[in-house]
């Protein structure tokens, strides 16, 4: 037996092993991605003695380079959700695009919420929202069920400072062009949702309203929103100063050496633009005592140990992987496959499908195709970013049983498992290959 064969086979144990342990053993994805690397590292051949520190060293490196991100983000967005300033973007989309497009203002509310908050805290949070709008409106709540759910869902995967693509973006090398990332993951994000959107027309027309679909759809009381720039600051200045260090930081230098290339080269580091994003949030809190101050903030730091460890153990599978050379003797093999950017979508796909996560999908994926890249012809860094692209776009392929936010969006849009698999899992099925062929196009004219 070859060695190529060999490892190919140890990845895909590696593969069976996190999908088992996280659906039928309903394990931590830390564990198992922790106990895979160990399994995966001893199958490969790799010294025991120098296993442990692989792990630890792939661990810490991850940690190093966006574990501040993730928890500054996942705090920043807690804030947003506890102060109401959710419902607030909510209100100005609404403002914006009229009552006479409902689905589409949905769309465009879970597009911009989801950039901070997850997917599934936005849609407990819009819920209100949305239940108000069917009723004042007398559209299809299931229709606008979707077009929130898909709208969320675009942003979630695509967008830094969500955890799925800052870990990925860190296996992949891309911890310091988050700002890249983030341009990039905006207009695929953006195609994300506009299918979704479309599909949640086409669903409302389809499918018929459950009996309570209208039930107890009276407005909520009236409660206290913040100012929409208050609201609104938290978000936009993290994305514009990571966005403008890539401009100020570009090798032509268009803004200079000076002064303001000091201030955006600093100001832009994803640790830095995120702690002044957290500042820009501490002025939405109601009053400043115990329930803001250690409440809200320590909430949102427990939010974040699991994605940390998540992420973390992924950085250290992905450190066994290249430690092993799994990645480069299967990728001199693939390489004759020409599957080229379609390859990250086909792995986060299966790992999306099989075990419910997209965070650990698009973690467990970028750690495999890390050292791929060159030999799938991923040689620049236009072509990495289009591989992260790429994975988040599996990793949205496809949202069911398995999956919180499948239940989520159930649960709260008084949808059986029935519908809910006809309509939502399948406008996840359809945004990411949609996207996935968006974002091929892109490839072949650049």
């Amino acid at each position: 037996m070859s060695l190529t064969f060999w490892l190919m086979i140890v990845l895909a144990v590696s593969v069976i092993i996190i999908i088992a342990g996280t659906t039928k053993l309903k394990l931590h994805p830390f564990i198992v991605l922790l106990v895979t690397s160990y399994i995966t590292g001893s199958l490969a051949g790799l010294p025991f003695e120098k296993l442990a520190s692989t792990i630890t060293t792939g661990f810490g490196n991850i940690m190093a380079t966006i574990g501040i991100v993730i928890v500054l983000g996942t705090i920043i967005g807690t804030i947003l959700e506890k102060s109401n300033a959710a419902i607030k973007l909510a209100d100005l989309v609404l403002k914006v695009v009229g009552r006479k497009q409902p689905a589409l203002a949905m769309s465009i509310i879970g597009y911009i919420v989801s950039i901070p908050v997850f997917c599934d805290s936005g849609f407990v949070i819009l819920s209100a929202v949305k239940k108000s709008l069917a009723f004042q409106t007398r559209k299809s709540s299931l229709m606008l069920s979707i077009a929130l759910a898909t709208g969320l869902y675009a942003t979630h995967t695509f967008v830094p400072p969500t955890p799925g693509p800052v870990a990925a973006a860190g296996n992949l090398g891309l911890e310091n062009q988050l700002g890249i990332v983030i341009g990039f993951g905006l207009v695929v994000a953006l195609v994300a949702m506009l299918v979704g959107y479309f599909w949640s027309v086409y669903c409302g027309k389809k499918f018929k309203e459950s009996g309570s679909a209208f039930e107890n759809l009276l407005s909520d009381p009236v409660i206290s929103l913040p100012s929409g720039l208050k609201s609104l600051l938290p978000i936009i200045t993290p994305i514009f100063l990571i966005a403008m260090r890539s401009v100020a930081t570009y090798p032509a230098k268009p803004l200079g050496e000076a002064t303001i290339f000091a201030i955006f080269s600093f100001a832009g580091q994803p640790v830095n633009a995120l702690l002044i994003g957290f500042v820009l949030s501490l002025f939405l809190f109601p009053r400043l005592n115990q329930e803001t101050l250690t409440g809200w903030i320590g909430e949102g730091v427990s939010a974040s140990a699991p994605i940390l460890l998540i992420t973390g153990a992924g950085g250290a599978f992905g450190a066994v992987l290249k430690e092993a050379q799994i990645g480069d003797s299967i990728g001199n093999l693939l390489a004759g496959y020409e599957l080229g950017i379609f390859l990250p979508f086909i792995i986060a796909a299966a790992f999306k499908t099989a075990q419910g996560s997209t965070t650990v999908s698009m973690v467990a994926t970028s750690a495999i195709i890390a050292p791929l890249l060159s030999s799938l012809g991923l040689h620049s860094q236009f072509d990495t970013v289009l591989a992260l692209m790429a994975t988040g776009a599996g990793a949205m392929t496809f949202s069911h049983a398995n999956d919180s936010y499948f239940w989520v969006v159930t649960q709260f849009s008084d949808l059986d498992v029935k519908t809910g698999l006809k309509t939502h899992s399948v406008a996840t099925f359809i945004q990411g290959t949609v996207t996935m062929l968006f974002i091929y196009f892109i490839n072949l004219i650049f």
